[in-house]
C-alpha cells in the first residue's frame, strides 16, 4: 500500500517533466519470496522500473571493459524529435530541432542536463533524485499521519524506515530499467566496491521472484521448501558461504525434485540434499547461477535470447583461481 501510494504521488509530481517515468514497484528478495533469514534483518527491497519520458529514449549498452564478474550495463539517453506532437497540439518543444535559447526560456531541462553524466544515466544522481522525491511527497501521503520517516545514506538506491513507535520497517528502493519485455533488468543494486556511477549491473531478483511464487502454486499446503532454504541460512550465518549460496542450491533442488517431494515429512532428507550440494559444489569448485543459462525454467519467466543461452557463470569462480579460497571454503563446510 505504501509503495502504491508512492507511485501515485510519484506520478503526478512529475507529470509532463522530463524526468523518468516510474512504474509501479516490484517487491524482490527474502522478504518477498518468504524466507528471510531472521526476522530482525527484514528489509523490504523493492525495484521501480523506469521509462525514458517524453522526447527521449533509453539504450543499453553492455559494457565490455567490466573485468567483474557477470554482466554491467550503460543505459544512454537519446534524444527523440517530437516535432511531429508539437504539430499536434502537445505543449512540448523538440530538443532536437529548436534553439537552445527557446529550450532554456519556455521549457524545463532534458533528461541528459539532470540525472545523467555525458550521454548515460547515472546511478548517484538518480539516486538522490529518488531520495529528494520521496522527501518531497511523504507528508502527502496517507502514512504520513501516523507513521515516521527516518531517511538512511545509500549512494545507488533510496533507504529509509518507518516507524510507529510499535513497529518499524526498512524498506530500500531499487531502480532500474527492463531490458526490452523481459523479466531481466539493469538495476542500481550495488555488485562490489568501486562500481562506477554510469555503470548497471544486470539484476535478476524479478525472475527470482516470480520462480518463487510458480513453486508457491505449485507446492502442496504443507510444503516446507521455504523452511528448509530459512532454516539452512540461519545454521550458517557467520560462515563464509553468502546466503544467495544456498538459495541457489535451493532454487535448483526446486527445480529438478517435484513439489510433492518438499512436504513435511520429506523435512529432513532436502536438508541433507541441500547439505550435500553444496558439499559437491565446493569440491567440484563450481555452482551454476540459477537464471543464467537455465533452459529449465518455468515458461511464465521471460528472458532475453542472450540470457538463456549464455553459459552459465559460476557462482564459485573464486574457488577456481584462488587455492586459498578453497581451503578455507572446505574447511567452513
Amino acid at each position: 500500500d505504501l509503495m502504491d501510494n508512492f507511485t501515485v504521488y510519484f506520478r503526478l509530481v512529475l507529470f509532463k517533466s522530463f524526468y523518468p517515468v516510474l512504474q509501479r514497484a516490484i517487491g524482490v528478495g527474502s522478504a518477498f519470496e518468504g524466507w528471510s533469514p531472521r526476522e530482525q534483518d527484514f528489509v523490504y527491497r523493492v525495484l521501480i522500473p523506469m521509462t525514458p519520458p517524453r522526447g527521449h529514449s533509453f539504450h543499453l549498452e553492455l559494457e565490455t571493459a567490466e573485468q567483474r564478474h557477470g554482466r554491467y550495463f550503460r543505459v544512454r539517453v537519446q534524444l527523440e524529435c517530437t516535432c511531429t506532437r508539437e504539430q499536434q497540439g502537445e505543449n512540448m518543444l523538440c530538443f532536437l530541432h529548436h534553439p537552445e535559447e527557446e529550450l532554456r526560456s519556455n521549457q524545463d531541462r532534458s533528461l541528459l542536463d539532470t540525472l545523467c553524466r555525458g550521454s548515460y544515466l547515472d546511478v548517484h544522481k538518480t539516486a538522490r533524485w529518488f531520495y529528494q522525491l520521496v522527501r518531497a511527497v511523504w507528508p502527502a501521503l496517507p502514512q504520513s499521519h501516523n507513521w515516521h520517516l527516518v531517511l538512511l545514506p545509500s549512494k545507488r538506491s533510496c533507504q529509509f524506515k518507518v516507524t510507529n513507535g510499535r513497529e518499524s520497517f526498512r524498506i530500500e528502493m531499487l531502480f532500474g530499467v527492463q531490458q526490452g519485455d523481459s523479466d531481466i533488468f539493469v538495476s542500481s543494486q550495488p555488485r562490489g566496491a568501486g562500481t562506477p556511477s554510469t555503470v548497471w549491473p544486470e539484476t535478476y531478483a524479478v525472475a527470482e521472484m516470480k520462480f518463487f511464487k510458480y513453486i508457491a502454486r505449485q507446492a502442496p499446503p504443507d510444503s516446507l521448501h521455504l523452511r528448509c532454504l530459512q532454516f539452512f541460512t540461519r545454521v550458517q550465518l557467520g560462515i563464509g558461504f553468502s546466503t544467495y549460496t544456498i538459495k541457489t542450491i535451493v532454487m535448483h533442488l526446486l527445480n529438478t525434485r517435484a513439489a510433492s517431494q518438499w512436504r513435511r515429512w520429506h523435512f529432513m532428507r532436502r536438508l541433507v540434499d541441500i547439505n550435500m550440494r553444496l558439499r559437491l559444489s565446493v569440491i567440484e569448485k563450481r555452482l551454476n547461477h540459477f537464471i543464467v543459462g537455465n533452459r529449465r525454467l518455468p515458461e511464465e519467466i521471460s528472458l532475453p535470447r542472450d540470457v538463456r543461452v549464455a553459459e552459465p557463470p559460476n557462482l564459485f569462480h573464486r574457488l577456481v583461481t584462488d587455492s586459498g579460497a578453497h581451503f578455507q571454503a572446505v574447511r567452513e563446510y
